[in-house]
């Protein structure tokens, strides 16, 4: 297929554009930013060049991953993230359906982030009494801040076009799999390792199953038609862990893993205190037929 792969030059873009060119695919990057991954530097902004790479180029398939995130919130304004989240989308969307265009699957990057509300963001400090076990059925959505609200109104205007256009569309609500320190509510004083590690409990993937599931998103969407997806390593917890989660994280974790302590005791490593919120990705599992294949079992048999 000729794939126009979106955010080509972002973290998820570097390992997606030659995975896929690994399988064959002829693969059109697109970003902003110059990079080995891309062909094109430009905006899914510019609604000219959006029509003269889809109709030129012959592109069947589209994965938009590009998007203002959520570190861009300190150095853009909202508009930044409207024009490039929403309407950046909207001309992706508009020139796929449009006459002469060959687009026939549309996969969107979205993430986890707009599923989380400032309630559940302050987690136990705000009085919560278990954590909060979060699938694709969560309702109603009330994301935080411009970058979840963007994400949400993308993931709006795909359902709308699978429903007037009939345009197979899956939606991938992604969990952290960027290599970058994020802002954590459960602060331990290790390293960014650890943190990592924790949180392949919970809400973490590695940026090739990312990609991976991309690639399973592309080859199943026009045999879903429309579906949202939330993607990250599969948790061992279980709903009924989640009072015990956010009152005592380490001893629910010594259940599924004895040895976890020991492991992480080389290492001079330790656990949350709290885990606030569980990400269940079994529905990717069983409808989409992909799971992560790095999990927190993985993680820990790799450490001394």
């Amino acid at each position: 297929m000729n794939i126009l792969v979106t955010g080509s030059s972002g973290w998820l873009g570097q390992t997606l554009v030659p995975r896929l060119a690994a399988d064959g695919h002829r693969v059109i990057g697109l970003d902003p930013e110059a990079g080995p991954t891309t062909s094109v530097v430009g905006s899914v902004v510019d609604r000219t060049l959006v029509h003269r790479l889809i109709q030129g180029e012959g592109i069947e398939a589209i994965v938009h991953a590009a998007a203002r995130h959520k570190p861009h919130i300190e150095t853009h304004d909202n508009s930044e993230f409207v024009a490039v989240n929403v309407q950046g989308t909207l001309n992706l969307l508009e020139e796929a359906v449009a006459p002469g265009s060959r687009v026939d699957r549309f996969v969107f990057t979205s993430t986890t982030s707009l599923m989380i509300s400032q309630e559940i963001r302050d987690g136990k400090a705000g009085g919560a009494k278990e954590a909060v076990w979060i699938d694709e059925s969560m309702t109603p959505l009330k994301p935080r801040n411009i970058y979840g609200v963007t994400k949400l109104a993308a993931e709006e205007l795909c359902r709308l076009f699978n429903h007037l256009h009939r345009l197979p569309v899956l939606v991938l609500r992604t969990s952290r799999f960027f290599p970058e320190e994020d802002d954590m509510a459960h602060a331990i004083a290790q390293s960014g390792e650890n943190t990592k590690a924790n949180e392949f409990l919970f809400r973490r993937l590695s940026v090739e199953d990312a990609a991976e599931a991309h690639v399973v998103a592309l080859a199943r969407a026009k045999d879903i038609g429309f579906d949202t997806f939330i993607v990250s390593a599969l948790t061992p917890f279980r709903r009924e862990d989640c009072r015990a989660l956010i009152a005592d994280a380490p001893s629910v974790v010594a259940r599924y893993f004895p040895d976890y302590r020991k492991r992480y005791a080389s290492r001079g490593w330790t656990m949350f205190d709290t885990v606030d919120r569980v990400y269940d990705s079994s529905k990717a599992a069983k409808v989409l037929g992909f799971t992560c294949r790095t999990n927190f079992k993985e993680v820990l048999d790799g450490l001394s």
